[in-house]
């Protein structure tokens, strides 16, 4: 297939998927459509530490003027501060970073993932697990892990938080 014609397709498949949208009649009295969102962080679980509370490290990003790649380190706040070097529980979606049913390092991402091919999360919105025993790979519920949290980042590596010696529940 000619690249012309896929983008035809494309171009066509997009309006087909526009206009089988909610009818007119869907609308609410103040003309609005319902919006249910659906792309929500995992539930905190019981005594554990929320989403919202790892989502407000601020991202300081900056640009390589020669690369033009862009480097993040993270503006802790104090209440995140606070937890350094403390045990934590977390729930996330397990992204594997290895082989296998089960893993001893893998990411914890705050939303379910919407590509397999790339995280669309922002430092804020993961941490990255060395497990002490392995933990069973979950692809369709959160997974709730426990584990010393490491605030890091300084070095622009793009990642703010890692769980050591972490285990389930």
């Amino acid at each position: 297939m000619k690249p012309r014609f896929l983008k035809s397709l494309s171009a066509v498949f997009c309006v087909v998927f526009l206009m089988s949208g909610p009818a007119p009649a869907a609308m609410q009295e103040s003309g609005k459509a319902p919006v249910q969102d659906v792309w929500q962080p995992a539930k905190t679980p019981p005594g554990g530490t929320s989403w919202k509370l790892l989502e407000t490290t601020r991202l300081n990003d900056r640009t390589d003027p020669k690369t033009r790649m862009i480097y993040t380190k993270p503006a802790f706040p104090p209440a995140i501060q606070a937890l350094a070097g403390r045990q934590i529980k977390v729930a996330g979606w397990m992204m594997p970073l290895e082989n296998g049913a089960r893993q001893k390092h893998f990411v914890l991402l705050a939303y379910p993932p919407g590509c397999p091919f790339h995280m669309h999360a922002m430092p804020n919105q993961f941490i990255e697990v060395y497990a002490a025993v392995p933990v069973r790979v979950d692809e369709m519920n959160p997974t709730v892990i426990t584990g010393t949290l490491e605030l890091t980042g300084q070095d622009e590596s793009g990642i703010f938080y890692r769980l050591r010696n972490a285990r389930p529940g």
